[in-house]
This record gives structure tokens, C-alpha cells and sequence, in this order.
């Protein structure tokens, strides 16, 4: 749902999505013929899905990365941060494991090899991208792009690139379509700037070679808490600085408490309604300062104060495109831009700083512009997870959004502690929670549990396909299983 859609009773995740804008500049929509030319900037999940599906529908497409196919995802971001979160899932169900009867040794990190595992298996997605794309025929060039302002005759654009150790823009390529998929870069704080060493961004802390002492996790948003929860897991002492009453703020309460009494359980340390000031390096370690004077010592500082995106140097404005007051590229619900036949997709457009997300906005592009049929982008129906231990998925509307818009919903929810097959694997801990309107369609839906990123799919197809709770529940589901407690909630709602 836009932001100019109409809102009504029935349909209150509207309060939930983004705002995408209103489309006003050239009319991008006319389809162009076969075999156009396309030019993707940036290769991560936005730009490859879209040249995938560009040079299937027999566009020819160039695709200009600066550092390699997968961009900051694969690279630095999200298969790096995954592949760590799995070794602590690992090593934490190990150490756990003699609840069930088996007998274990003390769990051991190696964090070398470790680290060397999630760099071996993000370069390795990143080849098989690159391979993918040259066997559909994508042309794929390594260097810097930027846009050229103004259009020929014949409505195409110039794209110029520098090549890899080069500064000057000295290679020219002419486009009928340009998707802009940049990403963006983790944001720095000037009292706090990283050196790889003491003082980290998520992106820098796959060369670790010794597991730290006492990690500093400033930051207790998504990616805070995820790195929090995967050190912990691992064996090092965290201590986790939150500028909030609770962590993970942007999701569901219920979901945030038990992430937080499980971090505590575990032995983290949570300063709350706490802001670090600054974090300096020292001989030995780090110290963080905080905003009431205290000082907090650590061996490491990881800084998880957001993301910026990378559009300082498209040259954006003077090619038509606008961008927000924090520089991300304004699109629509089919990713256009304000600039003629110029598209943009993932974290460089803030809409949701997810993978999938960039990757679907990247596909939508590219339909779009060739000419395809689509639906435009849904953002209320788009499942998200935050990967701790243990993992909190979500969907749809939030209970809390609904109440606060002063939406009639209904609300049930049930913890996983009740279901036989979490019994059987000593799962003590998650809930199952639906949210239906009066009417019992399902507006959304939060899994807290073992493998809830898995778990969350039946209620996004369920909001997805605006199903009712007797459609989701009439559904069979295995005995035992996690999926069970879902069609049980949904009853509740009958």
C-alpha cells in the first residue's frame, strides 16, 4: 500500500509500511523494445536479481560493481553475519545439550577458522553470482559508476565508470534503462571510529583470529542484538549498550521482552536507556563512554549505530533523481525514480533494509520497465527476522501499530512452551501471536522461537492472499511439530 492509497478500518497494517512516493516525473511505464540496453549500478541483491531477470526477459545488461557480485549481503553483511550466527547456534546447542541427556565437553572456539569459513563461503556465493549472471549473458564490469546528466534524442542515458585504480571516469556506456543499487555502508560516529583492530563496524569483524575477551555492542537494533546474541553464544563476555528502554525497539514488545530476558539469563550485560558518548582505543582494549559518565571496559567494540546509504557520488541531482533528507533515492511501488527510465532498488532507497526487499524491488524494476506484468511492491506483506537465539520473526501489521491507529483487531497468542515437539527439544522459550481484523482476515503475525525465519511463512501467505484464521487453520499440519501451535492460534481467533 502506497501512501496515497486509501486507508480504511480493515486494513491497518497501512500504518505499518513505509511511504513510497508519488510518482512525478517522466513517464517511465511505456514498454521498450526487445533487446534494450540496461545498466545496473551495483551488484548486490537489487542489481543481480535485476539483471537476472533483464537478460531473461533479452535486455543486454551491464552490470558495474565496485567490490564483487553480492555486493554488501554477501560480502560483508548478511551471508557473513549468518554464517557466524549459525557456528554460535551450534556452540550454543552444544553447551545446552546436556538437558536432553547428552553428555558434553567444553565447547571450544576457533574463531580463524571460524572467520575463514564465513569468508571462504562469501566469496564462494559471490563466484557462483558472477558465473550465474556471465552464463545469461551479463556483462560485468568492476570499476565506479555515476550518472551523466541528460538524455539523447532516443531517451537513453550515459553512464560513466572508472575502472578499478583509475580516478578519472573515462569509460562511457549508453543505456535505455539504469537501475541504481548501491546499498549502503554502516554509518560512523567521529568519537568512535573504527580501525579494525579495537573498534569495529559489522563489516570488519570477519578477520577477528581470537575470540574477544569482553565485546562492547553499542547499538540494540537488529543487527546490535544479533551480534550481541552470536558472541554470547560463542563464549565472550558482551555487554550491550542500548539508548532505549529495551532493545530491538522497532519490534514487537512481547518478542523484544523475551530476547532480553534470554540475553540476561545468558549472562550478558544490558545497559539501558544508556548513549555512548565516544569509544577510544587503548593499549589493551577499548573504552566506551557513556552519556551518564560512566566508563564501560571491554577488549572490543563493535558500533551498530545504522547504515547510510551510498548515493553521495551518482551525481543524482543534476540527472533529475531526488533523493530524502537522508540521501536515500525516492521510488515508487514499481521502484521509479523522478528521472526518466531511471529505477533504483534496496538499502539506497530506505524503503525496507532487508535483502529480499532489495532483490524484489530490483525484479519489479525491470518488469516494469520492459514492459512485463507485475504487482507493484507490497511492503505490509514483507516477512523480516532478526537472526539471535532465539530468532524473532514478523510479518504484516504490528499489535502495536494497530492499537496505537486506533484499529479494531483481535489478537491471540501462545506460547511455544505448550507444543509437544518444542517440549521434545527442550524449547522453553517463543510464542506463536496472530492479529486478525474483526472480520478474521489476518493482518499480521510474530513467531518467536528455533528456525522462526522458516516458521514466519504460512502467516505471510496468509497476509499475503488476505486469508482468513478458519482458512489458515482448516490447513493440516504435521503431529508434533512447531507448525502446529500456528493453525492453533489461528482457532483461537474462529
Amino acid at each position: 500500500m502506497s501512501a496515497h492509497d486509501p486507508v480504511t478500518p480493515e486494513s491497518p497494517e497501512a500504518t505499518s509500511s513505509p511511504s513510497f512516493t508519488q510518482h512525478s516525473g517522466h513517464d517511465n511505464a511505456s514498454p521498450v523494445r526487445a533487446g534494450a540496453q540496461v545498466a545496473i549500478i551495483g551488484g548486490g541483491p537489487g542489481g543481480y536479481e535485476a539483471a537476472t531477470v533483464a537478460a531473461r526477459m533479452g535486455a543486454q545488461v551491464t552490470l558495474i560493481e565496485t567490490r564483487g557480485l553480492g555486493g554488501s549481503a554477501v560480502l560483508t553483511d548478511v551471508v557473513p553475519s549468518k554464517t557466524l550466527i549459525a557456528t554460535a547456534e551450534q556452540a550454543q546447542e552444544t553447551s545446552e545439550a546436556s538437558e536432553l541427556g547428552i553428555a558434553t565437553s567444553v565447547v571450544s572456539i576457533d574463531m580463524t577458522q571460524v572467520n575463514g569459513r564465513v569468508r571462504h563461503l562469501a566469496q564462494s556465493q559471490s563466484s557462483d553470482i558472477r558465473d550465474s549472471l556471465e552464463n545469461l549473458g551479463v556483462q560485468v564490469i568492476s570499476g565506479r559508476a555515476r550518472l551523466k546528466p541528460g538524455i539523447d534524442d532516443r531517451g537513453r542515458r550515459t553512464i560513466s565508470v572508472a575502472l578499478p585504480d583509475e580516478d578519472a571516469f573515462n569509460l562511457e556506456l549508453s543505456a535505455d534503462i539504469v537501475l541504481l543499487a548501491t546499498g549502503a555502508s554502516p554509518r560512523e560516529l567521529p568519537s568512535a571510529k573504527p580501525d579494525g583492530h579495537r573498534i569495529f563496524t559489522w563489516a570488519q569483524l570477519y578477520n577477528l583470529e581470537e575470540l574477544p575477551e569482553h565485546l562492547i555492542v553499542v547499538g540494540s537494533g537488529v543487527t546490535g542484538a544479533e551480534f550481541a546474541s552470536a558472541y554470547r553464544g560463542l563464549g565472550a563476555k558482551v555487554t550491550l549498550v542500548s539508548s532505549r528502554d529495551r532493545i530491538l525497539p522497532g519490534e514487537d514488545t512481547d518478542a523484544a521482552e523475551i530476547i532480553e530476558r534470554v540475553f540476561v539469563e545468558r549472562g550478558m550485560q544490558i545497559e539501558r536507556r544508556s548513549r555512548a558518548l565516544s569509544a577510544t582505543a587503548t593499549d589493551d582494549g577499548v573504552e566506551v563512554t557513556l552519556n551518564d559518565g560512566r566508563t564501560i571496559h571491554g577488549s572490543h567494540c563493535l558500533m551498530a549505530v545504522g547504515a547510510v546509504p551510498n548515493t553521495q557520488d551518482l551525481v543524482l541531482a543534476e540527472a533529475g533523481v531526488e533523493t530524502t533528507d537522508t540521501d536515500h533515492i525516492r521510488v515508487d511501488r514499481v521502484s521509479r525514480t523522478t528521472s526518466y527510465r531511471v529505477y533504483a532498488a534496496g538499502d539506497c532507497t530506505g524503503v525496507l533494509p532487508l535483502a529480499s526487499v532489495a532483490a524484489q524491488q530490483g525484479r519489479i524494476a525491470m518488469w516494469h520497465a520492459l514492459g512485463d506484468s507485475l504487482d507493484p511492491m507490497d511492503a505490509d506483506a514483507v516477512a523480516r527476522a532478526v537472526f539471535t537465539s532465539p530468532e524473532v520473526a514478523a510479518v504484516g501489521v504490528s499489535e502495536e501499530a494497530a492499537r496505537k491507529a486506533g484499529y479494531k483487531v483481535r489478537v491471540a497468542k501462545l506460547p511455544l512452551a505448550r507444543n509437544p515437539r518444542a517440549k521434545m527439544q527442550s524449547v522453553d522459550e517463543g510464542f506463536v501471536k496472530i492479529i486478525s481484523s474483526r472480520s478474521g482476515i489476518v493482518k499480521g503475525g510474530v513467531v518467536v522461537g528455533p528456525h522462526a525465519s522458516d516458521l514466519i511463512f504460512p502467516l505471510t501467505l496468509a497476509v499475503h492472499s488476505r486469508m482468513t484464521v478458519d482458512q489458515l487453520s482448516s490447513a493440516s499440519t504435521i503431529y508434533p511439530s512447531i507448525s502446529g501451535t500456528i493453525s492453533e492460534v489461528a482457532r483461537m481467533l474462529h
